[in-house]
């Protein structure tokens, strides 16, 4: 086999193991699987309006097996009360970091990940139908695999033990989840083109030496 053709087959093949790990082929969560996942959290509670253990289940229910992205609209808590395992002084942002201190590696470990983090910079632009929904301090845009990954993080225990520090620092939250229609920032897009850019410059390269 020439150089070229390893180097195309040795990005072929990276390529492939990084797409099998990013992508989720287990397909749509079944219903087994949403029932082990109740019954190892119905003893928990997630926090803010009881209906939203609804809303997740059917979310659950209604999986199609692909990635998605959470939309989150953050109020950060301006006057936190004192949380055990948490400095004294702690305010709002402190207590997010210790609940993200445990969630970053269990969303990258999972191929999810935070895709836009930042801070506001103006009250809301266009407001319509929603009282109290002016002022926010932080957004972000989380990527997941899939419904099971959500569903593996948040049956883990030591995810409540943090999700508290997430309930005590903010002052109010909205999220959401969508399925993307166009999403030009999928990492399997841009790794790709660049691996293939990447690669045809080194091919052109030996192509060039072979050729003197």
């Amino acid at each position: 086999m020439t150089s070229r053709r390893k180097l195309w087959l040795g990005s072929i093949v990276l390529y492939a193991l990084f797409f099998s790990w990013y992508t989720d082929f287990g397909g749509p969560l079944t219903e087994t699987e949403i029932q082990a996942y109740i019954a190892k959290t119905e003893n928990r509670d997630l926090g803010g309006d009881p209906s939203a253990r609804g809303a997740l289940l059917e979310f659950l229910r209604n999986d199609t097996g692909g990635q998605f992205l959470m939309f989150n609209a953050v109020d950060l808590a301006k006057n936190p009360p004192p949380m055990e395992g948490a400095p004294p002084d702690a305010d709002g942002q402190t207590l997010i970091d210790l609940y993200m201190e445990h969630m970053i590696p269990e969303l990258l470990s999972r191929a999810s990940h935070p895709v836009v983090v930042g801070k506001s910079v103006a009250d809301s632009l266009d407001l319509l139908g929603i009282e109290g929904a002016d002022a926010w301090s932080d957004g972000a845009i989380m990527r997941y695999r899939s419904r099971r990954t959500l569903v593996d993080i948040i049956s883990n225990p030591e995810f409540y033990a943090r999700h508290y520090f997430k309930l005590a620092g903010l002052e109010k939250t909205i999220a959401y989840p969508i399925e993307p229609r166009i999403y030009l920032g999928d990492l399997r897009l841009l790794l790709g083109l660049f691996m293939l850019a990447i690669t045809a410059l080194l091919d052109a390269r030996l192509a060039h030496r072979e050729a003197r």
